[in-house]
């Protein structure tokens, strides 16, 4: 097997910028959100189709 031990933390040359880290991690947050409200909106659409109310 070739190439580097996934094993060992990356080296200090190899770690990704403050910036562009955090900047996955709002990326990926604001994925996980939209993808939240859409589920939710979908549930609520068939809710309301199928005659339930939320009061």
């Amino acid at each position: 097997m070739t190439g580097k031990d996934s094993l060992h933390p990356p080296s200090r040359d190899e770690k990704k910028p403050l910036w562009q880290r955090l900047g996955w991690l709002v990326l990926i947050w604001c994925g996980s959100v939209a993808a939240l409200a859409i589920v939710a909106g979908l549930m609520r659409m068939f809710m309301s189709a199928a005659g339930l109310s939320t009061h």
